[in-house]
């Protein structure tokens, strides 16, 4: 027999705490024997095919502090455009590139992946999206980790007929999701993430 649910007051919300990146990544807390390396720190393998990159950058509190103890997260395509594993299929293989990364900032808030650089990908409405990355980001005071993406300037015409970039009328907010290159034997590709203030990433509600 069926019996009404009560209406329940909700649960008061907890933020990640000041411990997520000791649990998410304890090598690099210098808590040995859980992992012989942290999930996520490794994307590449010689085998790897697509261009060698480099990104980085800080996450920056809205006083423009470093947030040392955050936990990064990123996402993205390969060189042809595809995802490793599909949406909802698991997968035992190790492909010679993960398509996803787990790094924790360290006390400067600093953030850094060696990966590839991905190729487009189609949008929601059949249209190539240029090339990005995306980005997960979790540290103390945050109650649901924030979604964004990164893109990058030395796709200007891609970026023009983005599908998401296109949706920000903001030219100041669109720039707060293009990273910036650096020239080096690897190209270097730099976002600063800032959770709050005058400059504030474009977060995704997803």
């Amino acid at each position: 027999m069926l019996h009404p649910v009560p209406t329940l007051k909700e649960t008061p919300s907890q933020t990640a705490g000041p411990y997520v990146h000791i649990g998410l990544t304890p090598n690099v807390a210098e808590i040995k024997g859980v992992y012989d390396a942290d999930p996520g720190a490794t994307m590449v393998s010689p085998d790897t095919r697509g261009e060698r990159i480099v990104v980085s950058g800080r996450i920056l509190d809205g006083a423009g502090a470093a947030v040392s103890d955050a936990v990064v997260e990123i996402w993205q395509a390969d060189k042809d455009g595809s995802y490793i594993v599909p949406m909802g299929r698991a997968s035992n293989s190790k492909p010679a590139f993960t398509g996803w990364g787990r790094q924790a900032t360290n006390s400067d808030g600093v953030f850094l992946f060696e990966t590839i650089k991905p190729g487009p990908v189609p949008g929601p409405d059949g249209a190539p999206m240029a090339p990005h990355i995306a980005l997960w980001i979790v540290a103390r005071g945050i109650n649901i980790g924030l979604q964004t993406r990164l893109y990058f300037a030395d796709e200007e015409a891609a970026n023009t007929k983005d599908f998401i970039l296109t949706r920000i009328p903001d030219p100041r907010r669109r720039a707060t999701l293009i990273a910036r290159k650096e020239n080096g034997d690897v190209p270097r590709y730099v976002l600063d993430i800032h959770l709050q203030g005058d400059g504030e990433t474009v977060f995704f509600d997803m």
